[in-house]
């Protein structure tokens, strides 16, 4: 089957104002970017983002955020985005923060098509008795909390139940893929990426290096192209677009 669209706009055209989207990444490594910059230019409003983190000020889903296209993002990691924290303490965006590791694997449950589980998580905090502030009023107070997860203890010790997340589209970033959907991921660039694939109820893959089927080793392959519905290939300057989130160097001394 054939799963190649010609652009991003085209593979993007049907994501609606209000739709849920989850998105690999992990900061800036491993971004949809050109899939990102192609939703913008939809228009689409009153998203649902749910992702490690959201991005940096004018890069990855910052860009939606900065515009004005977000209405709730679920996800564990927010700290290097000012628009992000001014939009949430204005009570302009509801967010729900979920710790790392229970949200990859409310992303891995929905793929696999596990309902809920139980996790130790969160157990004795805010996470599992609610009352973490989901979305602020405009005078400083909460208008929405995290309402309590029901617990129950195995073995001797106390679970939270966590519900899985499946959400409308899916927009992923690939090293190498062929258009059967098959895909392959580049080292720390696999982070959410393999997660969020298998969430979409249609997924949408950028790959930097499109192969004819047959040329992936089975072996080698993250994800299989049942989860992914949609393939875009990008251009040399768009799959070379790699920004570092925090470039540290050292200075340069004599030899």
């Amino acid at each position: 089957m054939n799963k190649l669209v010609a652009t991003a706009a085209e593979a993007v055209a049907d994501i609606h104002d209000g739709a849920s989207l989850a998105v690999g990444g992990f900061g800036l490594c491993g971004i949809p970017q050109t899939l990102i910059h192609a939703v913008h230019g939809t228009g689409a409003a009153r998203l649902s983002l749910v992702s490690n983190n959201c991005g940096t000020d004018g890069r990855g889903l910052g860009v939606l955020l900065e515009s004005g296209r977000v209405a709730r993002v679920v996800a564990s990691y927010v700290g290097e985005n000012k628009e992000f924290a001014r939009q949430y303490l204005a009570g302009e965006l509801e967010v729900e923060l979920i710790p790392q590791g229970t949200l990859a694997e409310r992303l891995r449950a929905g793929g696999a098509g596990i309902p809920a589980f139980f996790t130790p998580a969160g157990v004795g905090t805010q996470v599992a008795d609610g009352g973490l502030p989901w979305r602020y009023a405009e005078d400083g107070t909460v208008a929405v909390a995290s309402p309590p997860r029901e617990t129950r203890e195995f073995d001797g010790r106390e679970h939270v139940l966590e519900r899985a997340i499946v959400c409308d589209f899916a927009l992923v970033h690939a090293y190498r893929g062929d258009r059967h959907g098959n895909l392959v991921f580049r080292r720390s660039a696999a982070n959410f990426n393999p997660l969020a694939a298998a969430a979409g109820r249609v997924t949408i893959a950028e790959v930097e290096e499109l192969v004819e089927p047959g040329t992936l080793d089975p072996d080698q392959i993250h994800v299989a192209g049942i989860h992914v519905q949609r393939v875009v290939a990008l251009t040399p300057e768009q799959a070379a677009d790699k920004p570092i989130e925090r470039r540290t160097t050292s200075e340069r001394t004599a030899d």
